[in-house]
């Protein structure tokens, strides 16, 4: 249960009625509370919720594609919480006016791989320092950094550094720093009732915008008008890149869940040695 008393004296007032549990994904606990989504956790989530909020903030300064806004976030005696609109979302919707819109969100750029500041991917620390070099960025705060948290965890990947060698063969030199969401799959998206699609959950940071196509792909719920819209309004195809942009995906789910992850891991870096 959030810490009421906390919320009420940032937010001003009491919202009507009780905070009611809602499904928020499987890290945090998520309630509503009339007009207002929250999402709760310990106090060393804080982290966690601040830069989910700057993602946010930065993909709604774009004006390309609809975010749920943000109210507040910060820590209470004994939680930390984030406090977004509350919207009524459906699963399915305008496909087609998503991959336009995402198309857009694209299109801002930055002089530079990174972002501000450091984030999560899922419960995972995701680096961002900026870095001129498309295939170093990737390759040290992505890949790389992910192996080496496995490393403590004793789980090794035979041809790893064979890998880590070859991305600079393997990546554009490049590409375009484009605004990503950053951990775009399937359950980090929907729409409103009138079809107007909304993202959440960002891992935002500027790189190649192949990066959230390719996760796009990894567990499915994008349709086909999605990728012809967003091709139309794009400049390029870059989908042989998926699967090895995906790896730094199935390295973090390896990294959280274990189990199948951690040979679909092997499968990529294999194909790629």
């Amino acid at each position: 249960m959030p810490d009421l008393p906390a919320l009420t004296a940032i937010l001003g007032h009491t919202p009507p009625g009780s905070p009611t549990p809602v499904a928020g994904g499987c890290i945090h606990t998520c309630y509503r509370w009339g007009s207002y989504f929250i999402k709760t956790n310990t106090r060393n989530h804080e982290s966690t919720f601040r830069t989910e909020a700057t993602g946010l903030q930065w993909i709604a300064a774009t004006k390309t594609i609809h975010v749920p806004e943000v109210i507040t976030h910060g820590i209470s005696e004994n939680s930390a919480f984030l406090v977004l609109e509350y919207l009524e979302l459906l699963s399915s919707g305008d496909e087609r006016r998503l991959g336009e819109q995402l198309a857009a969100l694209h299109r801002h750029k930055a002089d530079q791989f990174g972002f501000p500041e450091h984030n999560f991917i899922g419960a995972t620390l995701q680096p961002n320092p900026w870095t001129d070099d498309w295939p170093t960025f990737f390759r040290e705060h992505r890949i790389g950094h992910l192996l080496k948290l496995l490393e403590k965890r004793d789980v090794r990947f035979s041809g790893a550094d064979k890998v880590l060698a070859r991305l600079p063969d393997l990546l554009p030199k490049a590409p375009k720093a484009s605004l990503l969401h950053g951990d775009l799959w399937g359950g980090n998206k929907a729409f409103l009732p009138d079809g107007t699609p909304v993202i959440f959950d960002p891992a935002c940071y500027h790189g190649h915008a192949a990066c959230d196509l390719a996760m796009t792909t990894l567990f499915g719920g994008f349709g086909r008008k999605f990728y012809d819209a967003y091709s139309s309004s794009s400049e390029r195809d870059d989908s042989s890149l998926y699967e090895i942009y995906n790896l730094y995906h199935v390295l973090n789910h390896a990294l959280l869940f274990g189990g199948n992850y951690v040979a679909q891991a092997d499968g990529i870096i294999r194909r790629f040695v």
